[in-house]
């Protein structure tokens, strides 16, 4: 019995994961210019002449992959609208923020790097501004949090905020294994999510 085009999309969605899963193994080990496309498809168990049915090299490889990143994080901005209060809002942030670089500390590293390219990188730079651009956009969104909230200088307080969460943030991606994230996190929702410390 024939695929359906749904099963068909579905398959393609895997497919395209899973190379990208092997794209990041690679680049996080090797560097970006150090991996080859030949290298991408041993990695993900493919042939390269399927891999190059979903993408035509490895830049639209990491232009995918730059897009699926800025998807996440506004993923996580867009998910303080389910919560009424900006206390709450903040909380999820900080939440999200939090679990995913410890879910996934190489990812985080990841994109950092590719965020502090040299300004001569013609071909990463794009990727970097992309990157730091988005980072600008949620971080406006953060300080209307801080606004509703009504703190004394609303923008100070989101970049202190953003400024500790990044910092734990390269904490854990730094030393995954002996960072205390609970307990840490915990701090942070104490210090920015109670109604108190706002």
């Amino acid at each position: 019995m024939p695929r359906t085009p749904e099963e068909n999309d579905r398959i393609r969605q895997l497919s395209k994961e899973k190379i990208r899963t092997a794209a990041m193994e690679l680049f996080i080990k090797k560097g970006y210019y150090a991996t080859s496309i030949n290298d991408v498809a041993i990695q993900a168990g493919i042939s390269k002449g399927l891999l190059y049915n979903y993408y035509k090299g490895k830049e639209e490889l990491l232009s995918e992959m730059v897009d699926s990143r800025i998807r996440e994080v506004v993923e996580v901005m867009e998910g303080t609208s389910v919560f009424e209060k900006p206390i709450e809002q903040l909380r999820h942030i900080v939440e999200g923020a939090i679990d995913n670089v410890s879910q996934r500390p190489e990812v985080f590293r990841f994109y950092l790097h590719l965020q502090t390219q040299p300004e001569a990188d013609v071909e990463l730079i794009k990727y970097s501004k992309l990157l730091i651009e988005e980072n600008a956009r949620q971080f406006e969104l953060q300080c209307k949090i801080f606004e509703k909230l009504g703190v004394k200088e609303p923008r100070k307080r989101s970049l202190y905020f953003s400024s500790a969460l990044q910092g734990i943030m390269l904490m854990i991606s730094t030393y995954p294994n002996q960072f205390p994230v609970e307990e840490v996190k915990a701090q942070m929702i104490r210090e920015f999510c109670n109604s108190s410390t706002a």
